[in-house]
């Protein structure tokens, strides 16, 4: 069966340009009311234009229904007018897909600490701003999908983006304990790694590369993550036409007797410690400690 948003509200923020401007038109397509969020910055938060008006009426030209907002999603009460301003139009916020971003990319050595500051305001205090503004209203209505932007940055790293994967690292840890606790009002929290030609990725692909990469092959998996059968928890990597699933994992690991923990033992076994084999999902964060405890009433 065709995936419908049809009589449902959708928030997507940065949806100006790229991919959240894709998200936008295409839930508008499948029927979703959008608000399209959008400060109208450079890649680098600076600067204005009126991207998210444009958005609107590409989405009320197609006969959809659309509002735009510039509010900066790294000023939370911003976030709290942005969310009222959907709920007094349209009574309801099922849907957010927190989208905007900035880089402001150097090496560590290099990077002045404001910018590290602002690249984790606006991608991780900035998602759960969003987030915050609309999570009240998804749990009284007992229904939500949020879905959260984090990066290969986060889960892997990159030279010269110690700013941006400190941010997107954020943003997989905040989905992962929001999952959690909006369970049981169903209210389901994805996260998406997305690989795009976009603004913020203009001067980093060939161009070969940047066409390849256009934010439509992306949009299928983020409108999935929210959907209404979405699963919670997952994160799924997007780029060109492929989607893969990243996972959080934790071997099985060694036991030390008291005696011997010590910094030597630990190197004599690295190898044991550091191995691949035996890798398990972790569900939640208490899990290590379950383990653990686990290990030690069957090895005592």
């Amino acid at each position: 069966m065709p995936i419908s948003f049809a009589n449902q509200v959708a928030i997507v923020t940065g949806a100006g340009t790229g991919l959240g401007r894709a998200y936008a038109l295409e839930l508008a397509r499948r029927g979703a009311k959008v608000l399209v969020n959008d400060l109208g910055s450079s890649p680098e938060g600076r600067g204005e234009s009126d991207s998210a008006a444009r958005v609107v009426e590409d989405i009320r030209a197609m006969g959809g229904e659309a509002l735009a907002d510039s509010g900066d999603v790294s000023d939370f009460a911003q976030m709290e007018a942005m969310a009222a301003r959907a709920q007094d139009a349209w009574g309801a916020i099922h849907i957010l897909i927190n989208n905007a971003g900035t880089l402001r990319d150097r090496t560590f050595h290099k990077m002045d600490m404001a910018d590290f500051e602002a690249v984790v305001r606006v991608n991780l205090l900035g998602s759960a701003y969003a987030t915050k503004a609309v999570w009240a209203t998804m749990r009284e209505q007992a229904y939500g999908r949020v879905l959260m932007t984090t990066s290969s940055t986060g889960l892997g790293g990159n030279f010269g983006q110690a700013n941006y994967g400190a941010a997107k690292a954020g943003v997989l840890g905040l989905a992962r304990t929001l999952r959690l606790e909006g369970a049981k009002y169903d209210i389901r929290v994805n996260s998406i790694a997305p690989t795009a030609g976009t603004r913020l990725t203009a001067d980093i692909f060939p161009d070969e590369a940047y066409d390849a990469f256009s934010p439509e092959t992306v949009v299928p998996a983020a409108l999935f993550l929210v959907s209404r059968n979405a699963p919670s928890d997952a994160v799924i990597g997007a780029s060109g036409g492929v989607f893969q699933g990243a996972y959080v994992t934790m071997n099985e690991g060694i036991l030390l007797a008291p005696k011997d923990c010590t910094p030597e033992a630990i190197e004599m076994a690295w190898d044991a410690i550091d191995t691949r084999r035996g890798l398990r999902v972790l569900e939640n964060g208490m899990e290590q400690s379950h383990r653990a405890l686990s290990r030690l009433s069957r090895e005592s």
